[in-house]
């Protein structure tokens, strides 16, 4: 039983119940402690109640005690089938009641469930400690990995590895004094988590940019109007018009606004949002927690966080990454300075010589410039992208054409919010394959971002099928009206869904190697190739269909919006270079070298400054004071992930495209050989296998973005 962090959301992957539970008393009266009698075993959120949760997890915590005080009692010597198996499959009902409740913190967290996820983590980090440093425990799993793991094959060796492994980067081989250390300070990261989650999320709802004017929102479509006016009747109405603040630095809206001072006004609320400037922030947190993840690496014997955890993924070493964002950094700079010089001498055409471009004029006079070059603009575009469309005709049929998939809603499934849907996925063989959730709809008490986890994962040994989900943060549009995308949203869902496709195809032996448990470095790599199905001629036709006509969208439109698609595209580039570099800046910090929350605003200048990066212009996609995926989720030294999963995405979409964009032997082989392989073989070697190269060729990077 293995307690980790999934994918984008804190959640819990644990393993199968023992016979005999001690949670069958309960069971009768909790519909979380027992299995679900719905279609895949899907949660039955018709029958949960608030209430079932903390009851939920203190009966499975115990069951989860005992499962595990089994193996160590057992008197037998240890093998694979009494000890690595026995551990695989300990837990299940831990695992049901976890992923149900995470899934609602992160979506749907109400301050019922907030109260409750505060009691709760404790109880789980302790017993993640409680296990991680179970000597008894580790010494059986230990024999097994020195007495049997060189006769073991398969599934089997890679489980028995991993299992080790997993037991010694956690400190299994640690003195007591350091073992004990250890246990504090895991207990307090899970603690400073948990605040950094209650206060980023207030501080995202508190950051909103309230307008009494409706002259004042000059420049936006009648439909983004209206949905200012349904933001704020949903945030209290404290004005007749809201401006909501998404996740990251830059907002969408500044492409359109043409007051200048609310431009600045909604940049200033975005960028100083948690950083202590009003009631929120976060840098406290920030600075305690880089400290503890410094000594938690050097209690290790590695010199910083990032050497730490960097040793299992595919770049191995700071160094290696390093290596692989200076080439990006060099071959970028220069083209970003002369974009941005393009902008400003544009905006000098009406607002004068003397005129200065600031980060909150940039998308504004860029979309200007774009619509005058290329003759494109958002609101152009926009009434093609219905988000209905988008997944029925879109993301649903590439799988479709790619893999063989169908997708048949199933309104019999109850759902935790409104906004759901759920559809059954139906092999091509017409066996139902998997049931995938979608959530696309922002609300105050979903977090910011977009993200895929699971009800349940796909595992042979348990006869399980998986239960997916996707999650982003669209704006729902008032009654009555469509719901219509930008360009960069169609494209988060097809990159959510490739996340969703990783553990919808997979096909495992066991839950802790299925679906998306592969190193960060890698699992960004599916949900980024299959953005590269949005642009496909063939599927884009199917679903940039006008919301009122059905009709496609004009040749002479689609032609200019796909040539538009990296219009400018150094910032995009940029702001992504600077995100990695600041998440790799704190964790390459000795403890007695991470400045404190006073000075932390200064690190990161100053660190952007040494790599390259500081510029005004292009700041950092997401600034420390709000950077969730290193503080709130599992990215800590690995947001680079996205930038060299990018390069293994476009050379397997350049396969693709040799062979025939939509070739369903091309889908098939990728199926095989990568999508439904998980966590069971080695990754560089899955990638070599599908795509016949020794090695990623990174050049291909920066000649898809259009640089």
């Amino acid at each position: 039983m293995k307690l980790t962090k999934t994918l984008m959301t804190l959640g819990i992957t644990t393993a199968m119940v023992m016979p005999f539970s001690s949670c069958q008393q309960a069971q009768q009266e909790n519909p979380l402690l027992k299995e679900s009698e719905l279609p895949f075993g899907a949660p039955d959120f018709s029958k949960i109640q608030v209430s079932d949760y903390l009851p939920a997890f203190e009966a499975a915590i115990k069951e989860t005690r005992e499962n595990i005080q089994a193996i160590v009692d057992n008197p037998d010597s240890a093998t694979f089938e009494n000890t690595i198996l026995a551990y695989e499959e300990s837990g299940r009902t831990l695992d049901r009641v976890s992923r149900v409740f995470f899934a609602l913190t992160e979506a749907d967290k109400t301050p019922e469930i907030g109260d409750i996820e505060k009691q709760v983590q404790p109880m789980l980090t302790d017993l993640d400690n409680e296990i991680s440093f179970n000597r008894p425990l580790f010494e059986r799993i230990k024999h097994v990995y020195d007495n049997e793991y060189d006769t073991l094959q398969g599934e089997d060796r890679k489980l028995t590895e991993e299992t080790y492994k997993d037991f010694v980067r956690k400190g299994a081989l640690l003195p007591d004094d350091k073992m004990e250390r250890m246990k504090q300070i895991n207990l307090r990261i899970a603690d400073l988590q948990q605040q950094w989650g209650d206060l980023l999320q207030a501080a995202v709802n508190d950051a909103v940019v309230w307008v009494d004017n409706k002259d004042d929102l000059a420049g936006l479509s009648d439909a983004d109007i209206a949905q200012c006016e349904k933001d704020a009747e949903a945030r209290g109405g404290q004005a007749p018009y809201a401006i909501v603040i998404i996740n990251t630095t830059q907002q969408p809206i500044l492409a359109s606004l043409d007051n200048r001072d609310l431009r600045q006004k909604v940049y200033e609320a975005s960028i100083h949002r948690a950083d202590g400037t009003n009631q929120h922030n976060t840098y406290a947190i920030v600075s305690e927690m880089a400290r503890l993840r410094a000594e938690k690496a050097e209690i290790m014997g590695y010199p910083n966080y990032a050497s730490y955890s960097l040793e299992n993924t595919m770049a191995k070493t700071p160094d290696n990454v390093y290596a692989f964002l200076k080439n990006l950094i060099a071959q970028y700079t220069p083209k970003a300075d002369a974009e941005t010089r393009d902008i400003e001498e544009f905006a000098r055409k009406t607002e004068g010589a003397d005129f200065q471009l600031q980060p909150y004029d940039r998308f504004y006079y860029s979309a200007k410039m774009k619509k005058e070059m290329l003759n494109i603009s958002e609101d152009e575009v926009k009434p093609y992208f219905n988000v209905d469309s988008v997944l029925q005709n879109g993301v649903f049929y590439a799988a479709n054409r790619a893999y063989g998939l169908t997708f048949r809603e199933r309104t019999d499934i109850p759902l935790y919010h409104p906004d759901m849907k759920a559809f059954e996925v139906i092999d091509k063989d017409g066996q139902s394959l998997a049931l995938f959730y979608c959530d696309y709809f922002r609300r105050p008490t979903k977090r910011g971002g977009a993200w895929m986890d699971g009800f349940q994962k796909q595992s042979r040994q348990r006869s399980q099928l998986p239960i997916i989900f996707n999650v982003c943060n669209s704006a729902k549009a008032p009654e009555g009206q469509p719901s219509l995308l930008t360009w960069d949203e169609v494209t988060t869902m097809f990159h959510e869904f490739g996340h969703a496709l990783h553990g919808i195809l997979s096909d495992c032996q066991y839950n802790s190697l299925s679906g998306t448990s592969v190193a960060r470095d890698f699992v960004e790599m599916p949900s980024q190739f299959n953005e590269s199905f949005a642009s496909i001629p063939e599927v884009f036709d199917h679903y940039a269909r006008h919301y009122e006509t059905g009709e496609p969208m004009p040749a002479d439109l689609k032609e200019r919006m796909l040539s538009s698609i990296n219009f400018q595209s150094a910032y995009a580039l940029g702001e992504n270079l600077a995100a990695t570099c600041l998440d790799l800046a704190w964790h390459m910090l000795p403890s007695s070298k991470v400045p404190g929350d006073e000075q932390a605003e200064q690190f990161e200048t100053e660190a952007l400054q040494q790599i390259g990066l500081l510029n005004t212009q292009i700041p950092p996609r997401y600034r420390t004071s709000y950077f969730n995926h290193v503080w709130g989720g599992g990215y800590a030294a690995g947001y680079y992930s996205y930038l060299w999963t990018e390069v293994l995405a476009v050379n397997i979409a350049d396969v693709f495209a040799q062979r025939g964009a939509l070739d369903p032997q091309t889908g098939q082989d990728f199926r095989e050989k990568i999508l439904s392989r998980g966590n069971t073989g080695d990754l560089m070697q899955m990638f070599s296998t599908f795509t016949g190269m020794e090695q990623p060729d990174a050049a291909s990077l920066l000649k898809a973005r259009g640089l």
